[in-house]
């Protein structure tokens, strides 16, 4: 009898190797590689394809279905489109299993939904449901993880909207490796995708993440869908943020912001007021920060903490920012403000659990170190943003009108921003500072 052929396939890419090696040839992770039995490739029969003059293409506007939840909404750039497959990842417990049941919930009595629940019996959804005050009259729940049979249960039901939870859980009859594989993942997302394209099946697949956060499994999975959407937050934190990574539809980072509660995820209507900390008196070392999220303008409070070090080597530590932008930006402020931090530890921190991504944040950032450095406070009602270059000059973020509209409508009455952002009319209820180099911001905090 013959031997049965293995392969060695990374569980990072999903690379394969003939044989075992300590490093894997494609992406270079290490102990990645585990070995499989090598599955028999498909042949492609059938008559060639020719192609289309692009121009002759007609493009028409995909039409968006409600999820029923506003938030989710606006993360996924207006609402689902008609076959769109989205992958969404978090941390176990976080919520994803609560909020796709709350949308489908919501969208039962109008669309036909179906729930897949690979993880949990039909029982446990069931209790959920309850618990949470769902009328779940118009979900369809099916507790199966045999890929052809949930197909199958799929187009006999005709679903309008359809959630599996989850793609680790799932296995394919063509395929002989364990639920959960690298095989197994990569095939079972590739059919689902196949059958919501066709179907025209607004489709959502929960995937697990990784102990560094990334979802489980190989990165082609991320390719196989339209959208890609992270839970993010704290899970001993009421507050939760779903953040568009990927999205073919709409625009990427956007935020959406819920509040969990004891009757599942509320949407926050006003999420500046979560990352504002509001103090009874003006301490140093806080800012205010008007940033961008996607297409939504966020205010964001930045805490700096300047210490003596009491090591060799002081420490620089940036909680949700970059940390190396960190370290630039103090030598930046010594190079052009004169501002020394050589023998001080430097630990900033974005309120709420947020992490910064934009260079728009350096502004606010470095008048908080400055502001903590000479214990000297910010004045509440002052918000600040921009992006410092490292000849100290201070460049425009984009859509500053929109981020100075934001911080006047939160009663802010004054905003330190680069020169090319200043307004050419007055904005009501705010005074605009414009500055045009570090120093000159850092001058400014001696007459706020």
């Amino acid at each position: 009898m013959a031997k049965a052929k293995s392969v060695f396939v990374c569980s990072e890419c999903g690379a394969a190797a003939l044989k075992w090696m300590g490093m894997c040839p494609s992406c270079g992770e290490a102990g990645t590689l585990s070995e499989q039995a090598a599955e028999r490739g498909a042949r492609a029969i059938g008559p060639a394809a020719s192609p289309v003059a692009l121009a002759r293409v007609e493009a028409r506007e995909s039409e968006r279905l409600s999820s029923g939840l506003p938030e989710l909404d606006r993360v996924l750039g207006g609402g689902m489109v008609v076959g769109q497959v989205t992958l969404i990842g978090g941390d176990p417990g976080i919520g994803k299993s609560t909020l796709l049941l709350q949308s489908l919930a919501a969208l039962g009595a109008a669309r036909k939904v179906v729930y897949v629940s690979g993880e949990e019996s039909a029982e446990q959804v069931a209790l959920r449901a309850r618990r949470l005050g769902l009328d779940a009259e118009g979900v369809g729940l099916l507790a199966e993880i045999q890929l052809e049979r949930i197909l199958g249960a799929l187009e006999a039901a005709r679903a309008e909207v359809a959630v599996v939870d989850s793609i680790q859980t799932l296995w394919s009859e063509a395929l002989q490796s364990a639920p959960g594989s690298v095989a197994q993942v990569r095939e079972c997302a590739a059919q689902l995708a196949r059958h919501a394209k066709k179907s025209g099946t607004a489709l959502f697949i929960i995937g697990h993440v990784t102990k560094d956060g990334a979802i489980a499994g190989p990165r082609v999975l991320e390719h196989i869908v339209d959208t890609v959407l992270y839970f993010e937050g704290d899970p001993n934190s009421a507050f939760r943020l779903v953040r568009a990574i990927k999205n073919r539809f709409g625009a990427v980072n956007e935020l959406g912001v819920f509040a969990m509660t004891d009757k599942g995820l509320r949407a926050v209507s006003n999420p500046s007021a979560l990352f504002l900390q509001r103090h009874e008196k003006d301490v140093a070392g806080s800012c205010v920060l008007a940033t961008l999220e996607g297409t939504r303008p966020l205010l964001v409070e930045i805490q700096a903490l300047v210490d003596a070090a009491h090591a060799p080597n002081p420490r620089r530590l940036g909680v949700g920012l970059e940390q190396n932008r960190l370290a630039m930006l103090l030598a930046v402020l010594h190079r052009h403000a004169g501002i020394a931090t050589m023998d001080q530890d430097v630990f900033v921190n974005a309120v709420g659990g947020v992490r910064i991504g934009e260079p728009a944040a350096d502004l606010a950032v470095a008048l908080a170190i400055v502001s903590s450095l000479t214990d000297r406070p910010i004045p509440g009602k002052v918000v600040a943003f921009g992006e410092i270059g490292l000849a100290g000059e201070v460049r425009p973020a984009p859509r500053g009108q929109d981020r100075l509209k934001e911080a006047a409508k939160l009663g802010f009455d004054k905003a330190i921003v680069p020169k090319a952002n200043a307004p050419k009319g007055k904005i009501a209820g705010i005074e605009v500072i414009p500055v045009e180099r570090v120093d000159q911001a850092v001058h400014l905090l001696r007459s706020l």
